[in-house]
């Protein structure tokens, strides 16, 4: 390969009107990412180069700081055809080794000559080759091609139609209109065309504080020209971390309530972002705190401020896109906002609190959860009946689980949720403490949909784990038995995270229940002819898939994972201690050679009869059997009692006693023995000796 032409900086903008804010991350990432993986397929681009990628309100770019003007040309041997197809007797070419070489660019006679070609013994035949060399792709044509890559590769869920610049009988499509396309290599303008516009060095800065088209010299100056006239922060990244800084010097003292969903709108929204601070009357705290919060975050994109006590302060936190000279008048401005949402939450709740959260179980009837389940009134039911004969597993009271299932659905029907469904659940907290209702019943009402993701904490009190797991265990059984099951990404009624939330509440509340025992509960509370046996298994079969990708996330060994659901797949709250037990007997020196044998036994046992007698120790005659069935004798009923209460890493650690017994065993005796009274012997005292390795965990799915 010859060497490499010079490179220089490569930029590429596409100036727009606003780009929508909760995408404008995943599409500078996929313009980026689709720019470089085209122009490094082309070979143009060293393994020095950096990459900056843009993303602002108004445009998506990219900036190379290295690109060759041309790929490497490179040597590149071609097979052709065997020498008997391509040559004649007296060496003369014919037409098939012709045609193929012009196929290659290449002429006989002009471009090559047949002495050129090269004759290789493939072991069959001899083979005619060519060393060809292959140029590099020019940059212009390579960069055009990368461009229309990229703008095809952009995630956009719809596309936007408009009149093509300069020709309005002509329609162009994308996510927003496109005003101007930037292509620098160094400080030349790169020809480039896309969407109806051809390629200049002219941008634009910030709407008001920039309102004269700027002119860029270079590719490396687009950066720092954008920010220091432009007063546009065009880096993503860049503007986040200047958000997030200019909130925190301005909360001061106060926690500053930041999700980073809405960190990420408000960063897409703005391209010179201003901190400004800003207050609410403080009568409005009198609202649940988590109202005003999403008032101020989902309507205004405020962010809230609270104590060092978590209790929510009356100022807010709001992002300008411009420097005012009088920011309080912008402040005023968003405060009179405010205050008419905030007034719209105090209604809302004031009236709420007019009718108990029971009052509103009779408009439950009226409520559909699915037209092939019923109403919610119906499901409320179900919750009910399954949360009282779950609340003994979890230690809750079954009076208070049950009067908290009877009222976890009300709060659909009040103003609040309608308007912030996000509150389902934590505003009926509210008004059930409001009602007077037992504090268990307000704290499970609160906490019967957590966990709602990864990561969530589980519901504060027993009873509101009785009704978590009811509801969750219900989805399940009711969405699964009409047929809705999830495929591919589509999952609307949220069964994944249904399962995920059950496999947290019985494993980290170790919960003592058999999985197919609460289904099989569930079950009972839809017509009898609901969920089949083989639905249900179905079901267990999902939620044990979201628990094996839990305990992965938790860093348990995959093989240990597949070990212990093998033998333990109903049981979750088994899973995580007999996990610690399995991968601490993994680090001793006895678990290779027991895992290895195990696999072994397991083998043999699977051409064995399906029933086998008891081991008859009388009948055993090698030394190195009698021997195993001894050391068997005595570990067996230990690793069995240690299983039975829980001390799963005593039982493993029983098992090493059994290493060297098991190894003299395979090395002096003849197990498919010709006598078939001592081969059937011998297979029984192996299967007694599966049964006991295997109490804890499948040994077998350790071996390597």
């Amino acid at each position: 390969m010859t060497s490499q032409a010079p490179t220089r900086a490569l930029l590429v903008e596409l100036f727009t009107e606003e780009l929508p804010p909760k995408a404008l991350r995943s599409l500078g990432q996929a313009f980026q990412d689709a720019m470089v993986a085209s122009l490094s397929g082309a070979g143009l681009i060293p393994q020095a180069c950096e990459t900056r990628g843009f993303a602002s309100p108004r445009r998506l770019g990219v900036l190379l700081s290295a690109v060759a003007s041309c790929g490497a040309t490179a040597s590149r041997r071609e097979k052709l055809l065997p020498t008997s197809i391509g040559l004649d007797a007296t060496g003369a070419p014919l037409p098939p080794l012709i045609k193929k070489l012009e196929g290659l660019g290449l002429t006989l006679g002009q471009t090559i000559e047949l002495d050129q070609l090269q004759r290789i013994h493939d072991g069959r035949q001899e083979v005619l080759w060519v060393d060809t060399v292959v140029a590099g792709q020019d940059l212009l044509q390579a960069a055009q091609a990368a461009l229309e890559a990229a703008i095809a590769a952009l995630p956009i869920p719809k596309l936007m139609r408009y009149p093509r610049p300069g020709q309005a009988h002509e329609e162009v499509r994308f996510v927003r209109p496109v005003h101007r396309l930037l292509a620098l290599y160094g400080s030349d303008i790169l020809p480039l065309t896309a969407l109806g516009l051809d390629a200049g060095r002219v941008t634009e800065g910030h709407r008001f504080h920039c309102p004269e088209p700027l002119s860029v010299a270079s590719a490396q100056d687009y950066e720092g020209l954008l920010e220091r006239q432009g007063r546009v922060v065009a880096h993503f990244e860049t503007r986040r971390g200047r958000l997030v800084d200019g909130l925190l010097r301005a909360a001061g003292d106060d926690h500053i309530i930041m999700p980073e969903a809405l960190l990420d709108e408000v960063n897409s929204l703005v391209e010179w972002p201003v901190v400004l601070n800003a207050q609410f009357d403080d009568g409005f705290l009198s609202v649940p705190q988590e109202c005003l919060i999403l008032t101020m975050q989902q309507n205004q994109k405020y962010f809230a401020c609270t104590d060092a006590s978590g209790r929510l302060v009356n100022r807010f936190l709001l992002v300008s896109n411009l420097e005012s000279r009088d920011p309080s008048v912008v402040a005023h401005g968003n405060e009179r906002v405010l205050r008419a949402r905030l007034s719209d939450a105090k209604f809302f709740y004031d009236q709420d609190r007019k009718r108990p959260l029971e009052s509103r179980l009779s408009g439950m009837e009226q409520v559909v959860h699915h037209n092939k389940i019923g109403s919610q009134a119906q499901r409320v039911d179900r919750l009910v009946g399954l949360s009282f004969q779950l609340a003994p597993l979890v230690g809750a009271d079954p009076g208070l689980a049950q009067r908290a299932a009877r009222l976890a659905k009300a709060d659909l029907l009040t103003d609040m949720v309608g308007e912030f469904p996000e509150l389902q659940g934590v505003i009926g907290s509210y008004y059930a403490q409001h009602d007077g209702e037992d504090a268990a019943v307000a704290d499970a009402i609160r906490g019967h949909y957590h966990p709602r993701f990864a990561g969530d904490s589980l519901p504060s009190n027993p009873e509101g784990l009785a009704v978590a797991l009811a509801d969750k265990l219900e989805t399940l059984v009711g969405i699964w038995g009409i047929g809705l099951v999830p495929t591919g990404e589509k999952d609307p009624f949220g069964l994944r995270r249904a399962a995920l939330g059950v496999v947290r509440i019985l494993v980290e509340a170790s919960i003592p229940a058999s999985l197919s025992h609460l289904l099989g509960q569930t079950a009972v509370g839809f017509r009898p002819d609901w969920a089949a046996a083989e639905t249900l298994k179905a079901i267990q079969d999902f939620i044990t898939e979201r628990g094996r990708r839990y305990l992965r996330d938790q860093g348990f060994d995959a093989n240990a994972i597949e070990a212990v659901l093998a033998e333990c797949p109903g049981r979750l709250d088994q899973w995580r201690p007999r996990l610690k037990a399995l991968e601490a007997f993994m680090k001793g020196p006895a678990s290779p050679a027991l895992a290895s044998a195990n696999k072994r036994i397991g083998n043999i046992l699977k051409k064995a009869p399906t029933s086998l007698r008891e081991c008859n120790i009388d009948q055993l005659v090698e030394p190195a059997e009698r021997a195993l069935a001894q050391s068997l004798s005595r570990v067996g009923p230990q690793a069995q009692a240690h299983t039975a209460e829980g001390r799963y890493a005593q039982a493993l650690e029983g098992l090493a006693e059994l290493r060297q017994p098991v190894d003299t065993f395979f090395d002096e005796v003849m197990v498919n023995a010709e006598d078939p009274s001592v081969r059937e012997n011998r297979l029984a005292l192996l299967a007694a000796l599966h049964r006991a390795m295997n109490q804890v965990a499948d040994l077998s799915r350790l071996a390597t």
